[in-house]
């Protein structure tokens, strides 16, 4: 198991702060977690409406770039877009990273409704992949 995991996107405004707030949420410490963008976003208002739904709080969120973190301290970054690896690929082995193409919920159409639904997705999609993906998290010490 990892003692520290870094999220990328593209942004660090949806994904990445969201899977680090999930993983953040259910590690209790025992894992170091942080996201960063390949560019630095804004935070996304319905990031926190969608994790506060289930509990979870982002904590002490700040946006930051690749450019802001040194990645070789991280044991496993996973990148949430193809931009994101391709980025880490530049200084990272390939085998210190994981690639989960991850939808962006904000592209979704419709109403505010249509919208909060696709942010639900994505969160529970993350969480489902990190709970397979970090199976020792499961069983509290």
């Amino acid at each position: 198991m990892p003692k520290s995991v870094l999220f990328v996107c593209n942004m660090n405004s949806v994904r990445s702060p969201m899977a680090a707030a999930i993983l953040a949420s259910d590690s209790d410490g025992r894992v170091r977690v942080d996201s960063a963008g390949v560019y630095e976003g804004g935070l996304d208002p319905f990031i926190e409406n969608v994790l506060g739904e289930i509990g979870i709080a982002l904590g002490d969120y700040e946006p930051k770039s690749v450019g802001d973190i040194r990645l070789e301290n991280f044991d496993l970054v996973i990148a949430l877009t193809p931009e994101a690896a391709a980025e880490v690929r530049r200084v990272l082995p390939r085998e210190r990273i994981e690639f989960w193409p991850i939808d962006n919920p904000s592209d979704a159409v419709g109403g505010a409704g249509a919208l909060m639904d696709a942010y639900r997705a994505v969160r529970d999609e993350l969480r489902g992949r990190i709970r397979v993906r970090f199976p020792a998290l499961n069983q509290r010490p």
